[in-house]
């Protein structure tokens, strides 16, 4: 028998992806196109450049990833694409491209949840059993979900303000880092003194499992603004101190949420990490001893596959698609898309809550 394979787009923000993944866990192509360059002298995402960029790479990219994956179209199962959330500009490039390809070739399409994508990664790369214990962390989202299944998840605390990778995004800026943020944040932080600067720790001891960095992101600036024409060391020490804020205030919410996920499920359940900022090496580790601590096994992707891929997406969409949740070509993209419907919004969450 012919094994499944789907062919994922992923057009979110500021990477144009493809990949070609099979229902055996097999990656047989995943091609990333970084826009940091176009980005990059304005300091973060411009969404007008990111969808011009999607709209003129991503067929290319399409083709790339078909013929390294050495397939034809008659040999997919299905296409998936982002339907959101994310710039729905790029959203929108991403989902027509598939629309087309699906009326084109008569494959059945896919729109998959952005946050699904990542919150799925684990069971391609290591193969994890529902349920289990999420952290989603990324430049637009700070979630902590217990994953049940495909397209059931419940959120057990969100951000009340603003992403953790936000805030690493204006701490490289106002360190004088450059973009993308998380990358040179942590750069800077292996130079440095964690010890040095006494910065908040967001949340920490509070009930619940909500997060909070928009206070951690003021002290930054106004450890910066005290400091006349900061040196190379104040800035590794600086990035090294809010690097050990953030592993603070992330080990106190999620020792939290795997109580709450134990009492509910039993001992011992995976807890993954996701998402872009799971790939910075020092939080890995940090949640990794947490885990150990509290009895459960941890599970990160490897850093490649944290950031945004077209690999997640085909995942995501093998599994929508092997429980017959197929899309009809009247789909809307999306620039909001809940993983958790039913959850309430946190008091003072901004939008990327």
């Amino acid at each position: 028998m012919t094994r499944q394979l789907v062919l994922g787009i992923e057009t979110s923000c500021d990477e144009t992806a493809a990949a070609v993944v099979s229902e055996d866990r097999e990656i047989l192509a995943n091609v990333v196109f970084s826009q940091i360059d176009e980005h990059q002298p304005f300091g973060g995402v411009v969404p007008e450049i990111a969808a011009r960029a999607h709209l003129s790479l991503l067929d290319g990219l399409i083709e790339r990833a078909m013929r390294e994956a050495e397939v034809d179209w008659s040999d997919l199962s299905a296409v998936a694409a982002t339907g959101g959330p994310g710039l729905i500009g790029g959203v929108i490039v991403g989902v027509m491209t598939a629309k087309a390809v699906a009326i084109a070739t008569g494959l059945p399409f896919v729109a998959v949840n952005h946050l699904e994508g990542h919150a799925l990664t684990a069971r391609l790369t290591d193969d994890v059993g529902f349920p289990y214990l999420l952290l989603l962390v990324s430049g637009g989202h700070c979630q902590l979900l217990e994953v049940e299944g495909v397209g059931r998840y419940r959120r057990l605390g969100t951000t009340i303000d603003d992403a953790v990778g936000e805030a690493f995004d204006k701490t490289a800026k106002l360190l004088g880092l450059g973009y993308p943020g998380g990358p040179a944040v942590e750069r800077a932080a292996l130079e440095g003194d964690p010890a040095r600067f006494k910065l908040p720790r967001p949340m920490v001891g509070r009930p619940g499992c909500d997060f909070s960095f928009s206070g951690l992101k003021t002290a930054v600036r106004q450890t910066v603004s005290r400091i006349d024409q900061p040196s190379s060391v104040d800035v590794a020490d600086l990035a090294a101190s809010f690097q050990h804020a953030v592993a603070g205030s992330l080990r106190d919410r999620c020792r939290r949420g795997m109580q709450l996920f134990a009492d509910a499920h039993g001992a011992g359940r995976p807890f993954v990490v996701a998402g872009g900022v799971a790939a910075n090496a020092v939080l890995r580790a940090d949640l990794s001893a947490l885990s150990g601590e509290m009895g459960m096994a941890f599970v990160a992707p490897p850093p490649a596959l944290c950031t945004d891929n077209g690999a997640m997406i085909a995942w995501a969409g093998l599994e929508r698609f092997r429980l017959g949740l197929t899309d009809a070509l009247d789909f809307a993209p999306t620039p909001r898309w809940p993983l958790d419907p039913n959850a309430q919004i946190a008091i003072g969450a901004g939008v990327k809550a």
